[in-house]
Protein backbone atom coordinates (compact mmCIF):
# COMPACT_ATOMS: atom_id res chain seq x y z
CA UNK A 1 0.00 0.00 0.00
CA UNK A 2 2.92 2.23 0.91
CA UNK A 3 4.70 1.66 -2.64
CA UNK A 4 1.63 2.65 -4.00
CA UNK A 5 0.38 5.60 -2.84
CA UNK A 6 3.75 7.15 -2.96
CA UNK A 7 3.76 6.05 -7.17
CA UNK A 8 0.57 8.47 -7.11
CA UNK A 9 1.63 10.87 -5.41
CA UNK A 10 4.91 11.07 -7.40
CA UNK A 11 2.65 11.06 -11.00
CA UNK A 12 0.64 13.31 -9.79
CA UNK A 13 3.67 15.74 -8.93
CA UNK A 14 5.47 14.86 -12.24
CA UNK A 15 4.49 13.94 -15.84
CA UNK A 16 6.31 11.04 -16.91
CA UNK A 17 9.06 11.25 -19.05
CA UNK A 18 10.90 9.40 -22.33
CA UNK A 19 13.43 7.54 -20.06
CA UNK A 20 13.59 9.51 -17.20
CA UNK A 21 11.83 7.64 -14.02
CA UNK A 22 9.16 9.31 -11.90
CA UNK A 23 10.39 8.21 -8.27
CA UNK A 24 13.39 6.12 -6.92
CA UNK A 25 11.23 4.08 -5.26
CA UNK A 26 12.62 0.72 -4.16
CA UNK A 27 11.43 -1.78 -6.86
CA UNK A 28 14.45 -4.34 -5.94
CA UNK A 29 11.78 -6.46 -4.66
CA UNK A 30 9.49 -7.01 -7.33
CA UNK A 31 10.66 -8.15 -10.93
CA UNK A 32 9.87 -5.11 -13.45
CA UNK A 33 8.28 -5.33 -16.65
CA UNK A 34 8.48 -3.25 -19.80
CA UNK A 35 5.06 -3.38 -21.99
CA UNK A 36 6.08 -2.97 -25.59
CA UNK A 37 3.17 -2.26 -27.48
CA UNK A 38 1.10 -0.77 -25.01
CA UNK A 39 -2.48 -1.15 -26.40
CA UNK A 40 -6.40 -2.07 -25.95
CA UNK A 41 -5.34 -5.71 -24.14
CA UNK A 42 -2.32 -3.82 -22.12
CA UNK A 43 -5.24 -1.44 -20.34
CA UNK A 44 -8.01 -3.39 -20.33
CA UNK A 45 -6.28 -6.77 -18.73
CA UNK A 46 -2.72 -6.67 -18.07
CA UNK A 47 -2.56 -3.28 -15.69
CA UNK A 48 -5.58 -4.45 -13.44
CA UNK A 49 -3.51 -8.03 -13.31
CA UNK A 50 -0.63 -6.49 -12.20
CA UNK A 51 -2.48 -4.54 -9.76
CA UNK A 52 -3.05 -7.92 -8.43
CA UNK A 53 0.38 -9.56 -8.36
CA UNK A 54 2.44 -9.78 -5.42
CA UNK A 55 6.36 -9.96 -6.98
CA UNK A 56 5.96 -7.96 -10.12
CA UNK A 57 5.22 -4.50 -11.48
CA UNK A 58 5.42 -2.43 -14.60
CA UNK A 59 7.81 0.26 -15.01
CA UNK A 60 7.84 1.42 -18.44
CA UNK A 61 5.53 1.24 -21.34
CA UNK A 62 6.37 2.28 -25.23
CA UNK A 63 3.73 2.91 -27.84
CA UNK A 64 4.22 4.50 -31.06
CA UNK A 65 4.19 8.39 -30.29
CA UNK A 66 5.76 9.74 -27.05
CA UNK A 67 2.48 11.66 -26.54
CA UNK A 68 0.68 8.32 -26.48
CA UNK A 69 3.35 6.89 -24.54
CA UNK A 70 3.17 9.70 -21.81
CA UNK A 71 -0.40 9.56 -21.44
CA UNK A 72 -0.49 6.15 -20.44
CA UNK A 73 2.10 6.16 -18.38
CA UNK A 74 -0.20 9.11 -16.48
CA UNK A 75 -3.21 7.07 -16.66
CA UNK A 76 -1.62 4.22 -15.14
CA UNK A 77 0.82 5.33 -13.08
CA UNK A 78 3.61 4.04 -14.67
CA UNK A 79 7.01 5.07 -14.12
CA UNK A 80 8.65 5.59 -17.88
CA UNK A 81 7.58 6.09 -20.99
CA UNK A 82 9.39 5.45 -24.25
CA UNK A 83 8.70 6.12 -27.94
CA UNK A 84 11.11 3.06 -28.93
CA UNK A 85 11.46 -0.43 -28.22
CA UNK A 86 15.20 -1.00 -28.36
CA UNK A 87 15.54 2.05 -25.62
CA UNK A 88 12.87 0.69 -23.26
CA UNK A 89 14.65 -3.32 -23.96
CA UNK A 90 17.81 -1.52 -23.01
CA UNK A 91 16.39 0.33 -20.21
CA UNK A 92 18.56 -0.40 -16.53
CA UNK A 93 15.02 -0.16 -14.56
CA UNK A 94 13.21 -3.11 -17.01
CA UNK A 95 13.84 -6.59 -15.58
CA UNK A 96 12.13 -8.31 -18.32
CA UNK A 97 9.93 -7.60 -21.65
CA UNK A 98 6.10 -8.38 -22.42
CA UNK A 99 5.56 -8.02 -26.19
CA UNK A 100 1.90 -7.05 -26.47
CA UNK A 101 2.06 -5.69 -30.00
CA UNK A 102 -0.03 -6.55 -33.18
CA UNK A 103 1.02 -10.11 -34.10
CA UNK A 104 3.20 -9.16 -37.02
CA UNK A 105 5.63 -7.06 -34.54
CA UNK A 106 5.87 -10.25 -32.59
CA UNK A 107 9.21 -12.03 -34.16
CA UNK A 108 11.04 -8.81 -34.49
CA UNK A 109 10.17 -7.62 -31.15
CA UNK A 110 11.52 -10.59 -29.30
CA UNK A 111 14.38 -11.60 -31.21
CA UNK A 112 15.21 -7.54 -30.29
CA UNK A 113 14.54 -8.41 -26.30
CA UNK A 114 16.82 -10.74 -26.60
CA UNK A 115 19.41 -8.94 -28.09
CA UNK A 116 19.35 -6.27 -25.17
CA UNK A 117 19.70 -9.48 -22.46
CA UNK A 118 15.91 -9.48 -21.26
CA UNK A 119 13.75 -12.29 -20.78
CA UNK A 120 10.34 -12.12 -22.75
CA UNK A 121 6.82 -12.78 -22.28
CA UNK A 122 5.33 -13.03 -26.06
CA UNK A 123 1.27 -12.50 -26.08
CA UNK A 124 -0.36 -15.00 -28.64
CA UNK A 125 -0.55 -16.26 -30.66
CA UNK A 126 3.50 -16.28 -30.62
CA UNK A 127 3.67 -15.68 -34.88
CA UNK A 128 2.26 -15.25 -37.99
CA UNK A 129 4.03 -18.95 -38.61
CA UNK A 130 5.28 -21.47 -37.25
CA UNK A 131 8.87 -20.81 -38.19
CA UNK A 132 8.36 -17.80 -36.55
CA UNK A 133 8.35 -19.15 -33.43
CA UNK A 134 11.42 -21.42 -34.45
CA UNK A 135 13.14 -18.38 -34.89
CA UNK A 136 12.10 -17.00 -31.52
CA UNK A 137 12.90 -20.39 -29.09
CA UNK A 138 16.29 -21.04 -30.97
CA UNK A 139 17.15 -17.32 -30.30
CA UNK A 140 16.22 -17.58 -26.48
CA UNK A 141 18.19 -21.05 -26.01
CA UNK A 142 21.26 -19.28 -27.88
CA UNK A 143 21.02 -16.11 -25.64
CA UNK A 144 20.26 -18.90 -22.48
CA UNK A 145 16.93 -16.34 -21.83
CA UNK A 146 12.98 -17.27 -20.55
CA UNK A 147 11.04 -16.78 -23.47
CA UNK A 148 7.46 -17.52 -22.17
CA UNK A 149 3.90 -17.28 -24.44
CA UNK A 150 1.29 -15.84 -22.40
CA UNK A 151 -1.78 -18.34 -23.01
CA UNK A 152 -3.46 -17.02 -19.99
CA UNK A 153 -6.35 -19.40 -19.61
CA UNK A 154 -3.98 -21.69 -18.42
CA UNK A 155 -4.02 -19.87 -15.32
CA UNK A 156 -7.61 -19.85 -14.50
CA UNK A 157 -9.04 -22.30 -12.09
CA UNK A 158 -12.02 -23.04 -14.27
CA UNK A 159 -8.85 -24.71 -16.54
CA UNK A 160 -7.31 -26.40 -13.61
CA UNK A 161 -10.15 -27.58 -11.93
CA UNK A 162 -11.07 -29.21 -15.28
CA UNK A 163 -7.83 -30.44 -16.09
CA UNK A 164 -7.95 -32.14 -12.33
CA UNK A 165 -11.36 -33.94 -12.86
CA UNK A 166 -10.46 -35.34 -16.70
CA UNK A 167 -7.21 -36.23 -15.46
CA UNK A 168 -8.42 -38.20 -11.83
CA UNK A 169 -11.34 -39.88 -14.74
CA UNK A 170 -13.91 -38.88 -13.48
CA UNK A 171 -15.96 -39.07 -16.58
CA UNK A 172 -14.10 -41.80 -18.21
CA UNK A 173 -11.97 -41.81 -21.44
CA UNK A 174 -12.39 -38.67 -23.05
CA UNK A 175 -14.63 -39.12 -26.39
CA UNK A 176 -15.25 -35.19 -27.19
CA UNK A 177 -13.72 -31.96 -26.35
CA UNK A 178 -15.68 -28.65 -27.29
CA UNK A 179 -14.12 -25.11 -26.88
CA UNK A 180 -15.84 -21.83 -28.34
CA UNK A 181 -14.70 -18.16 -28.56
CA UNK A 182 -16.75 -15.46 -30.58
CA UNK A 183 -17.36 -12.14 -29.84
CA UNK A 184 -17.89 -9.12 -32.48
CA UNK A 185 -14.71 -7.99 -33.71
CA UNK A 186 -16.40 -6.82 -36.75
CA UNK A 187 -16.69 -2.22 -38.16
CA UNK A 188 -15.82 0.00 -34.84
CA UNK A 189 -13.81 -2.72 -32.98
CA UNK A 190 -10.91 -0.97 -30.66
CA UNK A 191 -8.30 -3.60 -32.47
CA UNK A 192 -8.76 -2.30 -36.31
CA UNK A 193 -5.98 -4.20 -36.87
CA UNK A 194 -7.55 -7.38 -36.44
CA UNK A 195 -9.22 -8.04 -39.80
CA UNK A 196 -5.52 -6.91 -41.58
CA UNK A 197 -4.32 -10.45 -42.62
CA UNK A 198 -0.46 -8.31 -43.10
CA UNK A 199 -0.74 -7.34 -39.57
CA UNK A 200 -2.68 -9.93 -37.59
CA UNK A 201 -2.24 -13.10 -40.11
CA UNK A 202 -5.53 -14.47 -39.64
CA UNK A 203 -8.49 -13.98 -38.54
CA UNK A 204 -10.58 -15.45 -35.28
CA UNK A 205 -8.50 -18.96 -35.70
CA UNK A 206 -5.50 -17.11 -34.72
CA UNK A 207 -6.84 -14.45 -32.53
CA UNK A 208 -8.89 -16.60 -30.23
CA UNK A 209 -8.46 -20.27 -31.72
CA UNK A 210 -5.57 -20.39 -30.39
CA UNK A 211 -6.92 -19.85 -26.48
CA UNK A 212 -9.15 -22.98 -27.19
CA UNK A 213 -6.89 -25.02 -29.12
CA UNK A 214 -4.08 -24.59 -26.11
CA UNK A 215 -6.83 -25.01 -23.44
CA UNK A 216 -8.07 -28.20 -24.99
CA UNK A 217 -4.33 -29.31 -25.17
CA UNK A 218 -3.83 -28.28 -21.81
CA UNK A 219 -6.44 -29.88 -19.99
CA UNK A 220 -6.65 -33.48 -22.15
CA UNK A 221 -2.59 -33.19 -21.46
CA UNK A 222 -2.61 -34.17 -25.14
CA UNK A 223 -1.47 -33.22 -28.51
CA UNK A 224 -3.49 -32.21 -31.54
CA UNK A 225 -2.46 -34.92 -34.70
CA UNK A 226 -4.78 -33.89 -37.24
CA UNK A 227 -6.91 -30.71 -38.24
CA UNK A 228 -9.88 -30.41 -40.82
CA UNK A 229 -10.72 -26.62 -40.74
CA UNK A 230 -13.85 -24.82 -42.62
CA UNK A 231 -14.30 -20.97 -42.43
CA UNK A 232 -16.71 -18.30 -44.06
CA UNK A 233 -15.72 -14.88 -44.97
CA UNK A 234 -17.75 -11.80 -45.46
CA UNK A 235 -17.10 -8.12 -46.43
CA UNK A 236 -15.75 -7.21 -43.72
CA UNK A 237 -13.08 -9.93 -43.11
CA UNK A 238 -12.05 -9.91 -46.76
CA UNK A 239 -9.53 -12.77 -47.56
CA UNK A 240 -9.51 -13.48 -43.48
CA UNK A 241 -12.04 -16.11 -42.17
CA UNK A 242 -14.57 -13.81 -40.16
CA UNK A 243 -15.96 -17.68 -38.62
CA UNK A 244 -14.61 -20.81 -38.64
CA UNK A 245 -15.15 -24.68 -37.27
CA UNK A 246 -12.08 -26.92 -36.51
CA UNK A 247 -11.95 -30.43 -35.99
CA UNK A 248 -8.92 -31.59 -33.56
CA UNK A 249 -7.84 -35.26 -33.74
CA UNK A 250 -5.62 -36.07 -30.58
CA UNK A 251 -3.14 -38.69 -30.34
CA UNK A 252 -5.07 -40.76 -27.98
CA UNK A 253 -8.30 -40.76 -29.60
CA UNK A 254 -10.34 -37.75 -28.49
CA UNK A 255 -11.93 -35.57 -31.02
CA UNK A 256 -12.31 -31.99 -30.25
CA UNK A 257 -14.13 -29.18 -31.88
CA UNK A 258 -13.60 -25.47 -31.80
CA UNK A 259 -15.63 -22.99 -33.15
CA UNK A 260 -14.61 -19.19 -33.24
CA UNK A 261 -16.05 -15.77 -34.83
CA UNK A 262 -15.48 -12.19 -34.74
CA UNK A 263 -19.40 -12.12 -35.42
CA UNK A 264 -21.43 -14.09 -33.19
CA UNK A 265 -21.97 -12.48 -29.52
CA UNK A 266 -19.58 -12.94 -26.48
CA UNK A 267 -19.34 -16.79 -25.75
CA UNK A 268 -16.52 -19.35 -24.44
CA UNK A 269 -18.06 -22.47 -23.21
CA UNK A 270 -16.22 -25.66 -22.71
CA UNK A 271 -17.47 -29.37 -22.47
CA UNK A 272 -15.68 -32.63 -22.09
CA UNK A 273 -17.75 -35.49 -22.95
CA UNK A 274 -16.28 -39.05 -21.56
CA UNK A 275 -17.49 -42.44 -21.19
CA UNK A 276 -19.01 -41.96 -17.93
CA UNK A 277 -19.76 -38.42 -17.84
CA UNK A 278 -19.84 -34.71 -18.66
CA UNK A 279 -18.19 -31.95 -17.37
CA UNK A 280 -19.14 -28.66 -18.98
CA UNK A 281 -18.43 -24.88 -17.98
CA UNK A 282 -20.67 -22.37 -19.81
CA UNK A 283 -18.55 -19.29 -20.44
CA UNK A 284 -15.10 -21.23 -18.78
CA UNK A 285 -12.66 -18.56 -20.45
CA UNK A 286 -14.00 -15.55 -18.99
CA UNK A 287 -12.09 -13.75 -16.39
CA UNK A 288 -15.02 -10.98 -15.49
CA UNK A 289 -17.26 -12.92 -13.40
CA UNK A 290 -17.38 -16.36 -11.44
CA UNK A 291 -17.76 -20.09 -13.29
CA UNK A 292 -19.99 -22.89 -12.72
CA UNK A 293 -18.39 -26.30 -13.20
CA UNK A 294 -21.04 -28.71 -13.94
CA UNK A 295 -21.06 -32.36 -13.59
CA UNK A 296 -23.79 -34.40 -15.90
CA UNK A 297 -24.67 -37.78 -15.66
CA UNK A 298 -27.32 -39.28 -18.06
CA UNK A 299 -28.55 -36.37 -18.84
CA UNK A 300 -28.63 -34.35 -15.33
CA UNK A 301 -26.36 -32.08 -13.59
CA UNK A 302 -25.37 -34.31 -10.58
CA UNK A 303 -22.39 -31.63 -9.36
CA UNK A 304 -21.85 -27.98 -9.77
CA UNK A 305 -18.79 -26.34 -8.40
CA UNK A 306 -18.19 -22.32 -8.74
CA UNK A 307 -15.07 -20.62 -8.93
CA UNK A 308 -13.24 -17.52 -9.99
CA UNK A 309 -10.76 -16.90 -12.64
CA UNK A 310 -10.37 -13.09 -11.81
CA UNK A 311 -6.62 -13.34 -10.81
CA UNK A 312 -5.49 -15.58 -13.81
CA UNK A 313 -3.61 -12.01 -15.39
CA UNK A 314 -1.84 -12.12 -12.23
CA UNK A 315 -0.58 -15.28 -11.61
CA UNK A 316 0.46 -15.31 -15.15
CA UNK A 317 2.86 -12.41 -14.64
CA UNK A 318 3.41 -13.47 -11.21
CA UNK A 319 4.61 -16.74 -12.82
CA UNK A 320 6.65 -15.61 -15.51
CA UNK A 321 8.44 -13.21 -12.77
CA UNK A 322 9.36 -16.05 -10.29
CA UNK A 323 10.56 -17.85 -13.42
CA UNK A 324 12.95 -14.78 -14.02
CA UNK A 325 14.00 -14.77 -10.33
CA UNK A 326 14.90 -18.65 -10.99
CA UNK A 327 12.43 -19.85 -8.41
CA UNK A 328 10.22 -21.89 -10.78
CA UNK A 329 10.34 -22.98 -14.08
CA UNK A 330 7.64 -20.86 -16.21
CA UNK A 331 4.76 -23.29 -17.14
CA UNK A 332 4.43 -22.10 -20.67
CA UNK A 333 7.71 -22.07 -22.50
CA UNK A 334 7.89 -20.90 -26.13
CA UNK A 335 7.82 -23.97 -27.26
CA UNK A 336 4.00 -24.49 -26.37
CA UNK A 337 3.89 -21.49 -28.19
CA UNK A 338 5.69 -22.70 -30.91
CA UNK A 339 3.17 -25.69 -30.97
CA UNK A 340 0.25 -23.89 -31.48
CA UNK A 341 1.41 -22.39 -34.11
CA UNK A 342 2.02 -25.43 -36.03
CA UNK A 343 -2.12 -26.30 -35.30
CA UNK A 344 -2.85 -22.75 -36.95
CA UNK A 345 -0.91 -23.48 -39.72
CA UNK A 346 -2.19 -26.72 -39.86
CA UNK A 347 -5.96 -25.42 -39.87
CA UNK A 348 -5.29 -22.45 -42.74
CA UNK A 349 -3.68 -25.42 -44.72
CA UNK A 350 -6.98 -27.60 -44.11
CA UNK A 351 -9.05 -24.61 -44.95
CA UNK A 352 -7.15 -24.19 -48.38
CA UNK A 353 -6.82 -28.13 -49.07
CA UNK A 354 -10.03 -29.37 -47.95
CA UNK A 355 -7.99 -32.15 -46.45
CA UNK A 356 -7.19 -32.80 -43.01
CA UNK A 357 -3.70 -31.51 -42.62
CA UNK A 358 -1.04 -33.68 -39.94
CA UNK A 359 0.06 -30.98 -37.20
CA UNK A 360 4.59 -30.91 -37.34
CA UNK A 361 5.95 -31.99 -34.41
CA UNK A 362 7.94 -29.53 -32.55
CA UNK A 363 12.01 -30.14 -32.08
Amino acid sequence: MLVRTLLSAASWLRKPQAGVPLTDLAWTHMIRFGILGFGLHAAKRLTPGFALARNCRVTALSRRTLDKARESARHFEIPLAFDSSETLCRSPEVDCVFVTTPNSCHLADVLLALKCGKPVLCEKPMGMHADDCRKMVEAARHANLLLGVAQVFRFEESTARLRERVASGQIGRIVFARSEFSFPGGPGHARTWINDPAVAGGGPIADVGVHCIDTLRYILQDEVVRVSARGVQDNVSGQLEAAAALALEFSRGTLGTVLVSFRAEYRTPLEFVGETGVLRAEDGLNVERPITLELRHSGSVVETEQVSNQDAYAKQVDAFAAAVEGKAKFPIPGEEGWKNQEILDAAYRGMKSGRAEAVAKVG
